[in-house]
């Protein structure tokens, strides 16, 4: 079976039509990569270039190797040979559609690039508006190219089945810090077949261009780098997109499907030696390029260029000629890059698209899982396919109950709530709970001063403390290995492993309403594996229970966070391989009853990092009850900078661990003075060791 060419006529008509021009020859482009295609014709917005010469994100396959490059370039005049015989043999035959399985790759780290599955579907939309003729826009092209405004016929599809044959939205996700890398090597994390699926990888960054590709011939020995790489905000006209970035990726499927750019192989429009080359196709006018929407535009002696094109760079694009519509399905009948093998019935059939839609797989998430009390959470259901009702179960939630596609709900109590949905498609039912859903901590938040030694937490699964683990590989943990005080710490891992990993450790909420000026001081240590290791440990502060975080101090490898030296077996500190951190840059809009603060870790392969003697202050400073049970207590002499004594009455029998710190909130001593009965007390006196930071200390 093979997809016919355009009407008959238009092509042979635009040939002699002294505007355009016969198609010229020139070197063979290795792939191409694209810049933001604006639908207005207004100034652009936020412009990306294409990438550098695109040859070199092929240089890891081809490593410059002559009988490579050869190989590739033989590759694309193959394609251009069946091309030309292909549209010889169907110019005039009767029209059939053709439809494209899709897989989205959401490459994340909990970031905007993770974006919604609408924007997603979107950009389906989007996609397939422009490929079939219903882009709203078309027919205010100028009128010198009304007449070969293309239905392509081409339609993309969501899979519904996975490689394995699994029920599948279309659309997976994946933690990785590579977001920001943008290269193959973010593409190497997942990738379904080629010649099954249309491969598009939406990311925080497409390797500094909005988006690209190759084009069949170069990856015909490489399927692991065919398909679209895209900028999350480039995707879609909705969410983190917008209409003016939203035809980038209908532009990346046409270099996909062969197109060149209009005016022939490079990323640098406007150039006027581009005259000296050509796109292969018949009926758009040969044109130096155009980053602008200058409709009267008119280069390489054309009488008018065809600004409007999806392959321009010109903001303001709307349309495919018929020649470029038959040498898109000239690619798509070509086993260069097996793109003929995707559109056949036994394909889609095998992922899914050409069967009904059945109900799969019950799934929603939340915008937030962690919050603070009197704070809301939206939920969106994606289960999949063709949900026709659903029914929420909302603990703790006001309301408890929803029918809604995208409750939002709100919590007004402290703890920890399971969400249950089920939803129907009218034949089939199916449930879901997630029994630890939403955490909401207290508002207001714990009293300070706070101080914490580790020395009671077995882990870091609340309620004292939360952990991110944004590489799935190890996260913040409690261990007995080393201490600055006490027996135990907060410890990560570290090795070549996590490089690029990035783990975070965020509070419980506290009440700093009060305060006067909040200080927030910590013990670390941290070794390198090499003089190369630049590890980073950011800690950051909230004033909204962790909706908005700001950054307050960076500890990089490179100055302030070694204090171990060079290690390169596993890094144990001693008692001398501490260092002290203290932030006072915490403004007065934090002085709020759900303040919160995070350490943000992020490994670039060196060693283990340790904290501990963590202490948040801000209060007034004085003499307050250790515990309820106590009375009459006294410090004498307080404050001091020498030794001290502590005196204090029990009502009852009770264990008693005293701590003692200074005007600033900082811990500088601790013991545990045991069992005690009832009466009065006196113990015995500390001298605590000097502080250079602050020489006076007062116990609280």
């Amino acid at each position: 079976m093979t997809i016919p060419g355009g009407p008959t006529g238009y092509i042979r008509r635009r040939l002699n039509t002294p505007s355009l021009r016969s198609p010229m020859m020139k070197p063979l482009s290795f792939l191409a990569c694209a810049l933001v295609i604006n639908l207005s014709a207004v100034a652009q917005q936020d412009p990306r270039p294409c990438g550098s010469d695109e040859l070199d994100r092929l240089v890891r396959f081809h490593h410059n190797d002559p009988e490579a490059l050869e190989g590739i370039a033989q590759a694309h005049a193959d394609l251009e040979a069946f091309t030309n015989q292909w549209m010889e043999e169907n110019t005039g035959a009767e029209r059939v559609d053709v439809t494209i399985p899709v897989v989205f790759h959401i490459i994340h780290n909990n970031g905007q690039e993770n974006i919604s599955d609408e924007q997603v579907y979107d950009a389906i939309r989007v996609l397939n508006d422009d490929y079939n003729r219903l882009n709203a826009d078309w027919d205010n092209v100028r009128p010198e190219f009304l007449g070969i405004v293309a239905d392509v016929g081409i339609t993309f599809a969501l899979a519904r089945k996975d490689p394995s044959g699994n029920c599948t939205k279309g659309i997976t996700r994946t933690l990785s810090t590579l977001t920001y890398d943008g290269t193959q090597t973010m593409k190497d994390l997942i990738q379904w077949p080629r010649n099954k699926y249309l491969n598009v990888w939406v990311a925080a960054s497409a390797d500094g261009a909005a988006g690209y590709t190759y084009r069949p011939g170069a990856v015909t020995n490489w399927a692991e780098a065919d398909g679209i790489v895209l900028l999350h905000n480039y995707t879609g006209s909705i969410g983190t997109s917008s209409v003016s970035h939203s035809r980038t990726l209908t532009h990346e499927v046409g270099h996909w499907i062969n197109l060149k750019h209009c005016w022939g192989d490079s990323n640098d429009p406007g150039l006027d030696e581009n005259c000296n080359q050509d796109d292969n196709v018949s009926d758009t006018p040969n044109t130096k390029g155009w980053t602008s929407c200058f409709l009267a535009g008119a280069s390489c002696s054309s009488t008018i260029d065809n600004v409007e094109n999806y392959m321009e760079y010109s903001y303001c694009s709307k349309m495919f000629t018929e020649g470029q519509k038959t040498r898109m399905l000239a690619a798509l009948n070509s086993g260069t890059s097996q793109r003929n093998q995707l559109w056949t019935a036994n394909n889609l059939t095998a992922t899914g698209v050409n069967n009904a839609p059945v109900l799969c797989a019950a799934e929603f998430s939340s915008d937030a899982t962690l919050i603070c009390a009197g704070s809301t959470v939206t939920f969106t259901d994606e289960s999949f396919h063709g949900v026709t009702s659903r029914n929420w179960s909302f603990a703790g939630g006001e309301p408890a109950t929803s029918s809604e596609e995208q409750p939002t709900i709100t919590y007004t109590q402290p703890g920890t709530y399971s969400v249950q949905l089920t939803v129907s498609d009218g034949s089939t039912t199916l449930s879901t709970t997630q029994n630890l859903a939403i955490t909401v901590l207290a508002n207001p938040g714990d009293q300070v001063p706070m101080s914490e030694g580790f020395e009671s937490l077995s882990a870091l699964n609340g309620p004292e403390w939360y952990t991110v683990n944004g590489g799935g590989g190890n996260t913040w943990g409690v261990t007995t290995s080393a201490a600055y005080t006490g027996s135990k710490s907060a410890r990560i891992l570290n090795s070549t492993a996590m490089i690029g990993k990035v783990d975070e450790l965020l509070s419980r909420s506290y009440d700093m309403s009060g305060a006067t000026a909040i200080t927030v001081s910590f013990r670390h240590a941290f070794a390198r594996r090499s003089s190369a290791n630049d590890d980073a440990l950011s800690i950051y502060v909230s004033n909204d229970c962790g909706n908005v975080w700001s950054l307050r101090k960076i500890l990089r490898a490179t100055t302030t966070l070694v204090t171990g030296g060079t290690v390169t077996g596993s890094f144990v500190p001693t008692s001398s391989q501490w260092g002290y951190t203290e932030l006072t840059n915490i403004g007065p809009a934090n002085h709020v009853s759900d303040f919160r603060f995070k350490f943000v870790f992020e490994s670039d392969g060196g060693n283990n990092l340790y904290l501990d003697d963590i202490n948040i202050n801000g209060m007034p400073v004085g003499v307050e009850e250790l515990a309820a049970s106590a009375s009459g207590l006294s410090l004498l002499p307080n404050p001091t900078t020498g030794a001290t004594q502590l005196a204090f009455e029990l009502d009852r029998a009770a264990h008693v661990r005293v701590e003692v710190l200074d005007a600033l909130g900082r811990t500088v001593q601790r013991s545990d003075l045991g069992l005690r009965p009832a009466g009065g007390q006196r113990a015995e006196r500390w001298m605590p060791q000097p502080s250079p930071q602050a020489p006076t200390w007062c116990a609280l």
